[in-house]
């Protein structure tokens, strides 16, 4: 459940036959690492839905999943992610260990940062401007939208058990506005983020959780 949650939050198209050139890829790819690859950090608001296969051959009448809330990322690897809605829940990762901590229940999960390598990785490289996306996908490009948004797929290669194939859309300037994961049973997960802020510094101790009174820490297997 919690390796599902990080995909979900990290991150995370359906291919078109359309040629675009070379340097056109290179031209955006250039622009997202300008964008993003020289801040100390950020926040950013975000939307999550969860469609399913059957819910999607509905369309418009299925609504899935919902859930809202903030990131916060850190050069070069530290997360916090607070879900807001439909309930407060909070992931917390840094270079060595991964929190889940959930207020309704009155308790946290304690994991190895180690069990989630690729997602943060991945998590890591979208919030550094994509800077080493080509080392672990295939990266395709798909027309200009009518609005002029630009539109990228990504192809785990190696491939992934769970992860058939990511959608990234940015804006014409480059900021990146939803993630599409699409995993192999057909499971869409989409998220659309605002503008995202710049953040220079943070709070000592915002990239690691203690646990509140009266909250039980469940260490699992392979945490510090």
């Amino acid at each position: 459940m919690i390796k599902r949650l990080i995909i979900f939050f990290v991150i995370t198209l359906l291919f078109s036959s359309v040629s675009v050139a070379d340097e056109s890829l290179t031209t955006i790819l250039e622009g997202i690492q300008k964008t993003y690859g020289p801040l100390p950090g950020l926040s950013v608001s975000y939307t999550r839905e969860v469609i399913t296969r059957s819910m999607s051959m509905l369309g418009d009448q299925a609504k899935g999943d919902m859930a809202s809330g903030t990131m916060y990322f850190k050069h070069p690897h530290f997360l916090r992610m607070e879900q807001a809605k439909p309930k407060p829940e909070t992931i917390i990762a840094n270079q060595d260990t991964l929190w889940w901590y959930i207020p309704e229940k009155k308790s946290a999960h304690q994991y190895a940062a180690k069990d989630f390598g690729k997602e943060l990785r991945l998590l890591s490289d979208i919030f550094r401007g994509l800077a080493h996306v080509a080392d672990s996908f295939q990266v395709l490009l798909k027309d200009k939208g009518s609005s002029g948004e630009y539109e990228l797929e990504l192809v785990p290669d190696p491939p992934w058990e769970e992860i058939e194939r990511i959608a990234v859309t940015t804006t014409s300037g480059y900021q990146i506005r939803s993630i599409r994961i699409h995993n192999t049973l057909g499971t869409v997960t989409l998220f659309t983020l605002g503008s995202l802020s710049e953040k220079k510094d943070f709070k000592e101790g915002f990239f690691r959780f203690v646990a509140p009174e009266g909250v039980e820490l469940i260490v699992e297997g392979g945490g510090q």
